[in-house]
């Protein structure tokens, strides 16, 4: 004789297990691991190795004489690297006072439905730059130290919907010297981005940091960017305007000095491609 009510139970249990929601990840809230100068929540893959060259010319009301900005460059190249799905970290060269920076990022949280319900990606981004630009000093002795910026954000985004996107960065950073007693040491900037998904391969972006009251914001101004990126195959192409020359955080969030109203725009770029360094042995197909 058969069992019926064992046969019954197990029958329960495959009908359990098949519609049990299953938990799916928010994936491409951002085309690249940049969204203009500011990190997104995106991160090379596990194994990935990511070029990453990024430019920027002269301002646009520097007149024809100097082809409205573009017969001057600026330049900054960077590697990045996925040690882990939750980990990346990276390094960077900036003509901009000579400087080198490093730098990685911890994903805390992602995005999710179904079965494990998650609203916000949160990553861990913190990063240090060294000014390694030969700067006469009277009366003062210039130390490794002295050189130094430090930067720590918090990034949460999250995916809307297949088109829009939107990330928050609340940044602190810290200068170990500062050029006047009046200035800051410790300054705080809450970042705002958001990128608007226009076809499979194009999206408009936008990312805006607003520096805390003080004597650093008196004498600066809030770093805006808009941006359009262009995914093609291995590549991303982000064309870009901003007021904001730098392109690391110890640049472009403490010191940026031109307005959008008085034509302080700068055209620019961003390219990114990626290499498989080290295959994912679980991703392989048999």
């Amino acid at each position: 004789m058969y069992d019926t009510q064992a046969q019954v139970d197990s029958l329960i249990k495959e009908l359990e297990v098949t519609h049990m929601p299953k938990t799916k990840y928010a994936y491409a809230t951002f085309k690249g691991t940049k969204i203009v100068n500011a990190q997104s929540v995106e991160m090379p893959d596990q194994g990935v190795l990511q070029f990453h060259i990024g430019h920027r010319f002269g301002r646009v009301n520097s007149g024809a004489y100097n082809f409205f900005g573009l017969d001057e460059a600026t330049i900054r190249i960077g590697l990045d690297y996925g040690i882990s799905k939750w980990l990346s970290v990276g390094v960077g060269r900036s003509k901009i006072q000579k400087a080198y920076d490093g730098y990685f990022k911890a994903k805390l949280l992602r995005q999710s439905i179904g079965e494990k319900k998650i609203p916000f990606t949160v990553v861990l981004y913190s990063t240090v730059a060294i000014n390694t630009e030969r700067i006469p000093v009277q009366d003062f002795e210039m130390k490794f130290k002295h050189k130094l910026v430090y930067t720590t954000q918090l990034l949460v985004a999250r995916k809307l919907n297949e088109i829009f996107s939107l990330q928050i960065m609340p940044s602190y950073t810290h200068k170990n010297l500062v050029v006047s007693a009046d200035l800051e040491n410790d300054l705080f900037a809450l970042g705002t981005a958001a990128r608007a998904k226009l076809t499979k391969r194009i999206a408009l972006t936008a990312e805006y940091f607003a520096l805390m009251p003080g004597p650093t914001a008196d004498i600066t101004d809030n770093a805006l960017s808009l941006g359009f990126d262009i995914e093609t195959g291995g590549h991303v192409f982000q064309l870009h305007l901003t007021n904001s020359p730098g392109m690391i955080d110890a640049q472009f969030i403490p010191s940026t000095v031109g307005k959008w109203s008085k034509g302080d725009i700068i055209f620019g770029f961003n390219i990114s491609r990626v290499f498989t360094i080290v295959k994912n042995k679980s991703l392989r197909k048999k």
